[in-house]
């Protein structure tokens, strides 16, 4: 007996184990199947709701087009001066930078000793040459009056000596202007009305022609900006084109004019130079300080977007669209100008598209997206500021 109910119990107990697996792998297999299937069904759902987009349609006006560019104030024609004569050491200076001057105004003085000196011995050798070119031209004068009391020779001798003296006189008289001349430009003088740019002239300096740049003149006081110009801007610059220029620290622009227009690019930066003249009589354009410029270059027409709308990558500035079954499209386009109301498109749509107003870097070509209603979308095409201000697009 207690052999049959040894037998019996592991049996049992075998079986008991084996049903309490399968159950537990059921409830298991149960509770997968239940996970799986609400997540596909999360998923199914969010695969199936396209993202919400607000778009905007474009209207229609134009801006004045302008180019900017960067540069600094320089004299029109900047004219150094330095020592006309032979040179000599600085015993005055008599302007400052920043000065106004005049035409033949005296500018610097050199120690005029040597030059009186020269011009001292030319007067002195002319007087003696006068008075001896007198004396031989008495003799002439009588041998003349009286032509039969004196032979051919001595006639003759006294013509030439009257003639000699007179050519002697004459030398010397040119040499008495040269030195009275290097006498001149003891002094330094503007050949030109202007404005003094930079001096270098100090008292006691030698001063060498040729060589010695004492002072910078912006020739007749006028000024100008000179700035580079992106290749492809170029074509749209002319002469007597309006430009606002600013200065740092400065509140108020400056008003100015294109008057010469680079004739060659540069190779290696692909810019042209631009220089605008500027009003001479304000003190705070002084040459060498940076100033920037917008150049108006005329009225541009177009369809105008807000800011947002238009986006840049390496094939260029492109929008995205709403198209057909409302389904992104790229579209390229042409920037023509800024607005304060957005970016006018002077290329690439034609004022009828869907345009997506914002966060269109989140939206690939081809994608399905849902349009949001009229009143989220700021009215439609009410205008861009209203479109531009509620545009939003939506995750799904």
């Amino acid at each position: 007996m207690t052999t049959t109910l040894d037998a019996v119990s592991p049996w049992l107990t075998r079986r008991r184990l084996i049903a309490g697996g399968v159950v537990l792998a059921l409830a298991l297999a149960g509770w997968l199947y239940a996970s799986s299937h609400g997540a596909a069904k999360a998923d199914g759902k969010d695969a199936n709701v396209p993202p919400l987009v607000t778009v905007i349609t474009p209207k229609q006006g134009s801006v004045m087009s302008t180019v900017s560019l960067t540069g600094q104030i320089s004299a029109q024609n900047d004219m150094p001066i330095g020592v006309e004569g032979e040179g000599g050491r600085i015993s005055a200076v008599l302007v400052e930078p920043g000065d106004r001057v005049h035409k033949g105004q005296v500018l610097a003085r050199l120690n005029p000793l040597t030059a009186q000196s020269q011009v001292d011995s030319a007067e002195a050798s002319l007087d003696e040459l006068r008075a001896t070119a007198s004396a031989a031209q008495a003799e002439y004068a009588r041998a003349e009056g009286a032509r039969d009391s004196f032979s051919a020779e001595e006639f003759d001798r006294r013509r030439t000596s009257a003639l000699t003296a007179q050519a002697k006189v004459k030398a010397a008289e040119a040499q008495l202007s040269g030195a009275q001349t290097l006498w001149q430009r003891t002094t330094v003088v503007a050949p030109s009305d202007g404005i003094v740019l930079t001096r270098t002239a100090e008292v006691g300096q030698i001063a060498n022609s040729g060589v010695t740049v004492l002072f910078h003149l912006a020739n007749r006081g006028e000024i100008e900006m000179r700035g580079q110009v992106a290749e492809q801007d170029m074509p749209r610059l002319k002469v007597g084109q309006s430009a606002q220029v600013r200065l740092d620290g400065v509140a108020a622009p400056f008003t100015g004019k294109v008057w010469q227009v680079g004739a060659t690019i540069d190779q290696v930066s692909r810019q042209g130079m631009v220089r605008i003249a500027l009003p001479a009589a304000d003190q705070n354009l002084r040459p060498g300080a940076f100033a920037r410029a917008d150049i108006q270059t005329g009225l541009a027409a177009g369809v105008i977007v807000p800011q947002t709308a238009v986006l840049s990558d390496e094939q260029g500035s492109y929008t995205l669209i709403v198209g057909a079954g409302d389904r992104v499209e790229r579209r390229a386009v042409k920037i023509g100008g800024a607005h304060s109301e957005g970016l006018v498109i002077s290329g690439g749509l034609n004022g009828d598209e869907r345009v997506v107003a914002i966060a269109g870097a989140f939206l690939r070509a081809g994608e399905q997206v849902s349009v949001a209603p009229t009143a989220l979308a700021g009215g439609g095409g009410k205008g861009v500021g209203s479109g531009g201000a509620n545009a939003l697009v939506s995750a799904p």
